[in-house]
């Protein structure tokens, strides 16, 4: 008996209409149509008249967004191989943004199925564009893709000044490139997303999805398939340990990812349960380096409590002013804790290094993994500046509480491990975006935000991507290749 489950929308990137076909582009390898679901005079059907840039020689709006469109099709079409056109539902509408961020576009699978002709895996759900390849015609009238961008992108309010660009060069600037948007967005309805529900752990129709197979939390060494549906749920937040088994992206991830991930290490015989290594944020100041520096850590929350009316900054632990005589002595030749608040991440780095610490070590003010990176520069710092997330910070205080005034017993080292591959863990898989508050529409079916080089598919834009989905640039078809492609 026939499987089907309908699905749509089901993965997006941080930020009744009439329809009509655009002309299908026939590529190398397979063929993608842009259905346009736009009604008259909005998105592709726009009539604001617009100078042709980079390459789009669109005249209106409407127009360029279509050519983009295209362009982007074609980059999936001369990578895939598929008898069966791949059709794309598209449109542009009002998407969630406000004026500093945006949801830029959303996609997913409009279809997926089970257990027919030819499936890799029984019981397991594929997206509707891996079922037509595989069976070699046609399983669905429905198109196997629905996408939806931005429509208001750059419009006050909506982060405000930065639009969508057009142009088919990368030559964006400050602006948006609508052509690495759709490459991501296309990636997620042609098959790079979990059809599972990461937030509760249920299967969709109680099937697990061929994502689920290749899915391992490594804190407790099994696969999506192997756990209770409870442990789904919490695999979805545990930064750092979720990783992708998939032999074909474990294999080509040395040529694509760079060696070298900061870290902070912590040891001492005062550290206890803290020892280990802790994830860090990093910024454009205060680099960490290998083999790094090692000291111990010291808070510099021992000063007393400010009395009411103080000025902003004087708050103990945030280091914001130049540091109290006792203050000095505790972080002198040590790695300083600073409470991250009130004052910018360089005023703080520079205050420490000027009272003669090693290192800092900014401890977040509010939950959440994984650490987030520093906003800043500053070149007169030259000391190693690191950011952890604040229950990181709150384990290692704990361990702090036997400190005397210039020693705590607990070692820190600031550095750089270049055994491994940023966006790997340490047995070389590629790690999984997992943040703690879950991210509806990002957590699970994204590479996570630690990869260096940076990928397509992870759940921001970043301004260095190329136009590419392969290796050596990129482990997105990779990944594609591991789910039936």
């Amino acid at each position: 008996m026939k499987n089907k489950y309908i699905r749509t929308g089901l993965a997006a990137l941080i930020g009744a209409v009439s329809l009509g076909l655009a002309a299908p582009y026939a590529n190398a390898a397979a063929t993608i149509i842009i259905i346009n679901n736009d009604g008259a005079g909005e998105g592709f059907n726009d009539p604001t008249p617009a100078a042709p840039v980079g390459g789009n020689t669109g005249t209106t709006i409407g127009q360029q967004r279509l050519i983009a469109f295209q362009a982007a099709a074609n980059v999936w079409g001369a990578t895939l191989t598929s008898t069966v056109p791949i059709q794309i539902r598209s449109a542009f509408n009002p998407l969630t943004c406000n004026a500093t961020g945006a949801v830029l576009g959303s996609a997913g699978a409009i279809w997926v199925d089970v257990d027919f002709p030819g499936a890799a895996r029984a019981g397991t759900l594929f997206a509707g564009a891996v079922v037509n390849k595989v069976v070699g015609s046609d399983q669905d009238t429905l198109p196997e893709i629905n996408a939806q961008f931005n429509s208001n992108l750059g419009n006050v309010g909506c982060l405000t000044g930065v639009p969508f660009y057009y142009g088919l060069d990368n030559n964006h600037g400050t602006a948006i490139d609508l052509f690495t948007v759709l490459l991501h967005e296309f990636g997620h309805g042609l098959g790079f997303q979990t059809y599972t529900n990461s937030q509760s752990g249920a299967f969709l129709a109680g099937f697990p999805a061929i994502w689920d197979h290749y899915l391992k939390d490594q804190s407790l060494n099994l696969t999506s398939i192997q756990m209770t549906q409870a442990q789904r749920a919490a695999m979805a937040l545990n930064n750092g340990r979720l990783v992708w088994t998939g032999a074909n992206v474990t294999t080509a991830l040395p040529g694509v990812l760079n060696l070298g991930v900061p870290q902070l290490s912590v040891a001492g015989p005062a550290s206890g349960t803290t020892a280990g290594v802790y994830a860090v944020g990093t910024g454009a100041f205060g680099t960490l380096t290998s083999p790094g520096v090692t000291s111990d850590i010291m808070p510099i929350v021992i000063d007393p409590v400010p009395p009411p009316g103080s000025p902003v900054g004087t708050a103990p632990g945030q280091g914001c002013l130049p540091f109290t005589a006792t203050n000095t002595l505790a972080v002198r030749g040590n790695i300083a804790l600073i409470d991250r608040g009130t004052c910018a991440f360089t005023l703080k780095a520079k205050n420490a290094q000027d009272a003669g610490a090693v290192g800092v070590i900014i401890a977040n003010n509010a939950a959440g993994a994984p650490p987030p990176g520093m906003g800043g520069v500053d070149p007169t710092i030259t000391i190693p500046v690191a950011l952890i997330t604040q229950g990181d910070a709150n384990l290692i205080r704990g361990a702090l509480a036997r400190r005397s005034r210039t020693k705590s017993g607990v070692s820190g080292t600031l550095n750089v491990n270049t055994t491994r591959y940023a966006g790997a863990d340490s047995f070389g898989f590629a790690l999984m975006y997992a943040p703690q508050p879950f991210a509806a529409g990002s957590s699970v079916s994204h590479f996570d935000v630690s990869a260096t080089r940076n990928q397509l598919m992870e759940p921001a834009i970043n301004a260095d991507l190329t136009h590419s989905v392969i290796t050596p640039e990129d482990l997105t078809f990779e990944l594609l290749k591991d789910v039936g492609w």
